[in-house]
């Protein structure tokens, strides 16, 4: 799966709108900043359908994994976005690493820790920005902000440069 893919969740109260470029994005931020609702949302919207409260417009399916049977779930996922929640501690592990590197699917990661065995851009980590009134019975609007910008303000000239290679023994 390649290419820009857009994704707009809401309730009538609610609502998340962002693009997925890459095949792993992954959603940081402190509590209470809408990232467990997001994948509530997808989680309901994928158990109730179209019937349900929850809508959601994207040119792709989208599901949520989680626990111990994510293996079998994503055998049974393709040409998809799969929204992973935090607390699945399979994320950091190898296995998975390896497991949706031979997948064509693209990955939604919400967590506050690292994730050295993923291979996931710097520009592809998000927080979650909310617009709108919390109270009241007007929708909040959420959307995605980079956590590390695009360029810097100043030219950096560096004298050296250090690098870690967290696979080189």
């Amino acid at each position: 799966m390649k290419g820009i893919h857009k994704v707009v969740v809401g309730t009538k109260y609610l609502k998340y709108e962002f693009e997925l470029r890459r095949n792993l994005t992954i959603i940081r931020g402190d509590s209470a900043t809408g990232k467990t609702t997001l994948v509530d949302m997808i989680r309901t919207h994928m158990n109730d359908g179209e019937s349900g409260p929850v809508t959601l417009n994207c040119d792709k399916s989208c599901y949520v994994v989680e626990g111990n049977l994510w293996k079998g779930q994503l055998d049974n996922i393709q040409d998809s976005i799969v929204f992973i929640d935090e607390g699945n501690e399979f994320v950091r592990t190898k296995d998975f690493a390896r497991a949706i590197q031979q997948t064509d699917n693209y990955y939604v990661i919400v967590t506050r820790e690292g994730l050295p065995a993923l291979p996931y851009s710097v520009e592809e980590v998000y927080g979650i920005r909310t617009s709108g009134k919390y109270g009241t019975l007007k929708q909040s609007y959420h959307s995605f902000y980079r956590i590390y910008p695009d360029s810097t303000t100043e030219n950096i000239k560096p004298e050296k440069i250090l690098t870690e290679d967290s696979n080189s023994g």
